[in-house]
């Protein structure tokens, strides 16, 4: 049922219960039903002057087109209609529903292009006057893009009233542009041009690029100084071009590091190559949606309990396949392959059957949705910003692991000198199984990052296997921090690459370029030592 208001105004009756503002705003009210434009018009000052922010609902109901009035009792309401057709009613003030109301006994309170730019207009005036300081700031921003002498007196009004810093720069910025359109004043012009200078708002590189293309502009020293500005500002949105390609290239190996940690640890303690670690990622995905499917009332919440999930299910999974098959082909790394190749295929098949072979859509919870603004040309996603902090964390937490637990102590021993741990003591068997089953865990999560960033499919982890491989070798096997260091390096280049080369011949030029250093560094980044590297 789509949201609704109305607003219970009965003609001749004081102000009804759902209206927060004082009586004379309900006598004004109570003229809206079957007013000319004109009058609405009218009207609307009145209410503006009188209700101040308490109108503005009402205001963007009216902007809208959905204020209607009942024709019997002079009542006004907002009217949206429903899947159904039907039109429904909740109260503006309190949200109460009020029901289906029929065409016949409404009508539509008249709103053309002159009461909507009124409206508009005394929104913003609204949101400038009694907003808090995000309101205040979008207001300003808004009229950027139609200063006129009105304007600019409001926003002056508004400074004096008392706003942030923040509010303060901008309406300056607005005397600024005002002035340099309307003044005939060299040094004035300057001075304004000045101001404008270093901003990256796009009112104000429009002004300067108009000034600067205009054939009718005589003053030489005016064009010279708004042509400088215009260099400023372009350097500077580059380089806001390149932190924003920076980001994008972190965000990248954020997810490389998530899905080859787990191949790392499994590669360096077991030699094994597991072909089938795309598809422990996959699973953790899948664990994502099903979460969901069963919470479906808390999605906000749902990835919370779809990490530890994933993790469990995957690395489950991963304690089969090492129990079942691994330990009978111990150092045989090609057959070893082969069958960690073959149980992919299966596991793939087998989501297939289950979910079907169409990608699955895994909803964002809405406190990773949206962009955290750093100025008008650079934004970070949310989603991305908390996978690369999600990212570092499970890094964190892995290292600790290693370096402060038994399984991390059985675990370095083991693949230092299996041999030797062995006569030790230790249980290699079930070292290999608990640390195959801790990096088939990782890679589940990993899928949980990456429901994320796209959508949900069989075919998921083979996107990823090759990449991590490579981050793997690139940062030497068995070696967390290469696998860090090679996460984010691959990442950041392949994104520096895209604008110029296109994502396919980036990924080629990145192979290639890893195949050379290969060659000259076959360890990698940071090769084990020691008896480690035997």
């Amino acid at each position: 049922m789509a949201v609704a208001a109305v607003l219970l105004l009965p003609t001749g009756s004081p102000l009804a219960h759902t209206e927060p503002t004082a009586p004379a705003v309900g006598s004004v009210l109570q003229q809206l039903p079957g007013a000319s434009l004109k009058k609405t018009g009218d009207l609307v000052r009145q209410l503006e002057q009188v209700g101040g922010a308490e109108m503005r609902p009402l205001f963007e109901v009216m902007l809208a087109g959905d204020l209607y009035y009942v024709k019997e009792s002079g009542q006004l309401l907002q009217i949206q209609k429903n899947s159904d057709g039907a039109r429904m009613g909740v109260s503006l003030f309190e949200g109460k529903s009020l029901g289906e109301f029929n065409s016949r006994d409404i009508k539509k309170v008249r709103v053309n292009n002159r009461l909507r730019s009124q409206l508009r207009d005394a929104i913003a005036r609204i949101e400038l006057l009694h907003g808090d300081e995000a309101a205040q700031k979008a207001a300003v921003l808004a009229m950027l893009d139609d200063l006129n002498e009105q304007n600019l007196r409001l926003l002056q009004t508004a400074q004096q009233a008392g706003v942030s810093a923040e509010v303060s720069t901008l309406i300056e910025l607005a005397d600024a542009m005002v002035q340099l359109r309307t003044s005939t004043d060299t040094v004035d012009r300057l001075a304004a041009i000045e101001a404008m200078q270093g901003r990256l708002e796009t009112p104000v590189r429009n002004q300067l690029q108009r000034l600067v293309n205009s054939d009718s502009e005589q003053d030489v020293a005016v064009v010279a100084a708004a042509q400088k500005a215009l260099d400023k500002i372009s350097g500077r949105m580059e380089f806001y071009g390149q932190m924003e390609q920076l980001f994008f290239g972190l965000s990248l190996g954020s997810v490389l590091l998530l899905a080859a940690i787990g191949l790392a640890i499994t590669f360096g303690v077991m030699g094994v190559i597991n072909m089938a670690h795309g598809e422990m990622i996959m699973l953790g995905a899948y664990t994502t949606y099903v979460i969901q499917q069963l919470m479906p009332n808390a999605i906000g919440y749902s990835l919370l309990v779809a990490v530890p999930a994933a993790f469990l299910v995957s690395g489950s999974v991963g304690v089969l396949i090492e129990r079942g098959v691994i330990r009978h082909l111990q150092g045989r790394p090609l057959e070893t392959l082969l069958a960690t190749f073959g149980i992919s295929l299966i596991l793939q098949q087998a989501v297939r059957s289950i979910f079907s072979p169409l990608n699955m859509q895994v909803v964002t919870p809405e406190w990773m949705s949206g962009s955290l603004a750093i100025n008008p040309v650079y934004s970070i996603t949310y989603n991305r910003l908390y996978i690369l902090l999600f990212a570092l964390a499970v890094f964190a937490a892995l290292v600790a692991i290693l370096k402060k637990s038994s399984l991390g102590l059985n675990v370095r021993a083991v693949s230092q000198n299996r041999d030797m741990a062995k006569a030790m003591g230790v249980r290699t068997e079930m070292v290999d199984a608990m640390t195959f089953g801790l990096g088939s865990g990782i890679a589940g999560v990993a899928g949980v990052a990456l429901s994320q960033l796209t959508n949900v499919g069989p075919n998921l982890g083979q996107s990823y296997i090759i990449d991590s491989f490579m981050v793997v070798v690139f940062g030497g096997v068995g070696n967390l921090l290469g696998t860090l260091v090679g996460g984010f390096s691959l990442g950041v280049a392949n994104k520096f690459l895209e604008p110029a080369t296109g994502a396919v011949l980036a990924n080629i030029i990145v192979l290639v370029c890893l195949i050379l250093f290969i060659q000259k560094r076959p360890k990698g980044l940071f090769p084990q030592r020691g008896r480690a590297a035997e």
